[in-house]
């Protein structure tokens, strides 16, 4: 429930205009780094006691809500989830109608860029993943189309 609480916490504090996801707006906003500053916020609750590898992920759906997850280890390791994962879950979880995903964004302390693994990668196509925000080491970012930069010629839903 704690993630579907941040998800509402972050949806109700970020804008909800599509249209400035591309840069500032009339008023001088930065959404970007308003969900970027939510992955971070995300990466500080991560459960990483073994790799001490924390990472938060926020994705802005197509309707502009904001949905933020935390990698979670476990001593299996194997059944360690992402953070990206977390996020796509609790996004599936808060609104049925509001599914697709416009950006994530993903943010891991020392570690930029952080991408997406595989498995988060392939999650994140389920559900029309259109853009990857991270952060390029020098205080900005890197925006990189899905299907072109992240998972070219990815096997999804239509492939079945």
């Amino acid at each position: 429930m704690e993630t579907l609480c941040r998800s509402v916490y972050f949806a109700e504090r970020l804008p909800r205009r599509r249209d400035m996801i591309f840069g500032r707006d009339e008023r001088g906003g930065m959404e970007l780094e308003e969900i970027m500053e939510a992955a971070r916020e995300a990466s500080r609750n991560a459960y990483a006691p073994y790799s001490g590898f924390h990472v938060g992920a926020a994705i802005m759906t197509e309707g502009g809500s904001v949905h933020t997850g935390c990698n979670v280890e476990n001593a299996s390791y194997g059944l360690a989830i992402c953070a990206e994962r977390n996020a796509a879950a609790a996004m599936a979880l808060a609104d049925l109608d509001d599914r697709s995903i416009r950006l994530v964004a993903v943010h891991s302390p020392g570690a930029a860029p952080c991408f997406p693994c595989g498995a988060c990668r392939q999650v994140l196509r389920e559900f029309g993943c259109k853009e990857v925000v991270v952060e390029d080491g020098s205080g900005g970012f890197r925006r990189l189309p899905f299907e072109r930069d992240i998972l070219p010629n990815s096997f999804g839903p239509e492939a079945l």
